[in-house]
């Protein structure tokens, strides 16, 4: 393992590379290894998604669930290997139900990859 630090640009070209709704750019952060939660899910850690297979095909659901998603509002920190993202996201699912959450990720890295990434949201219902 090297010590490559995470950056707050870095940050920010990640959460670029999902407003671009851009899921090739998106995976190019991610480690082999990876594992993604998302924020909603059966159990108290939301689902979980194991491998970069994995976390292209959750990531796929969210672009489903919710096609005109945008992360907005956004502040960044960076320390060592580990990144945290807030942000405003918004969207409309399919069925027509507008969505507004304040949410954070919790990033972290090896080798300048995403190895893990844990979401989580405040939605108001």
């Amino acid at each position: 393992m090297t010590d490559q630090s995470v950056t707050v640009e870095t940050l920010r070209a990640f959460l670029d590379a999902f407003n671009r709704h851009d899921l090739d750019a998106i995976m190019e952060f991610f480690a082999g290894d990876c594992v993604f939660f998302l924020p909603r899910g059966s159990e108290p850690w939301g689902r979980r998604f194991d491998g970069k297979a994995a976390v292209r095909e959750g990531l796929t659901t969210r672009f489903a669930g919710l096609p005109d998603v945008h992360y907005g509002d956004d502040r960044h920190w960076a320390c060592g290997q580990l990144g945290v993202s807030e942000w405003l996201i918004t969207g409309t699912t399919p069925d027509g139900q507008r969505i507004a959450a304040r949410g954070v990720d919790l990033l972290e890295f090896e080798d300048g990859k995403i190895v893990r990434k844990d979401s989580y949201w405040k939605r108001v219902e």
